[in-house]
């Protein structure tokens, strides 16, 4: 076999760089992808304000878009300087509105001359999908889990009774404090079998501290995490029993994701 002198293997390398197979191989535009263009959302103006297609579940004036949970009467919590306070007497608060899997934005508040300890100390939660009047559903836990010890699955940014946070991102009582979730909520077959487990992906502070967590049902102070069918539910906020000053909410707001 003869040896190809350089000026062949010229020409050869030209008519092959203009074969179909190599334009594929070698085209950049052969993996750009134009359609669908993805919508347009508008940031918030400011840090933790709501996008332009967020739905504002409280922006501090008043709870119209919530209801009591035992009996959908309307939410009773105090509504004052921009915040609202947690009514221990009155319950825990839901929204009018339901929801399937989204993005939620809250922002919750220890007082600075908080009492008590464990689970005694600024209790409350934030229940991502609300199956029942009372504790049901899928627990977040807030509480003061600043320099406070607790059983950890039991703490701050743990899912309630079934996964603690990756660390302990806690301020100070008296500073406020943010948790950025991302709900993917159950699916159930016709029969109500789970076709696929809920996810929970948490940043406390900015810190992550849940990162697509798996549940396995839903949360319960008594009991194994077990499922029960929904379709969609309200988000819910908890009116916790024991003896420690009420906490307090600002800028809640959610972006359904479907």
């Amino acid at each position: 076999m003869k040896h190809l002198t350089s000026t062949a293997l010229a020409v050869f390398a030209i008519s092959m760089a203009g074969s179909p197979c190599a334009s594929a191989q070698d085209d950049p535009k052969a993996t750009e992808q134009w359609e669908p263009v993805p919508k347009v959302v508008t940031p918030g103006a400011k840090e933790n304000a709501p996008p332009s297609d967020a739905v504002v579940l409280f922006d501090g004036r008043d709870l119209s878009g919530w209801e009591a949970s035992k009996d959908h009467s309307p939410a009773r919590w105090k509504v004052h300087d921009g915040v609202v306070t947690v009514d221990k007497t009155t319950g825990n608060i839901q929204t009018k509105q339901r929801f399937r899997s989204y993005q939620l934005h809250l922002e919750w508040q220890i007082p600075k001359d908080i009492t008590g300890e464990g689970q005694g100390r600024g209790n409350s939660g934030v229940f991502l999908a609300s199956t029942g009047p009372g504790d049901e559903g899928y627990e977040v836990q807030i509480m003061d889990s600043f320099e406070n010890k607790t059983y950890v699955n039991g703490q701050a940014a743990s899912i309630y009774k079934q996964a603690a946070p990756l660390v302990n991102a806690a301020r100070r009582p008296g500073e406020w404090q943010t948790y950025d979730i991302v709900w993917t909520a159950p699916v159930f077959a016709a029969d109500g079998s789970v076709k696929s487990p809920a996810y929970v992906t948490l940043f406390h502070n900015g810190v992550l501290v849940q990162n697509h967590t798996e549940l396995t049902g839903e949360t319960f102070y008594i009991g194994k995490p077990k499922y029960k069918a929904y379709t969609d539910a309200p988000i819910k906020l908890q009116a916790h029993g024991d003896h420690s000053q009420p906490i307090s909410f600002r800028n809640i707001w959610v972006r359904p994701l479907e």
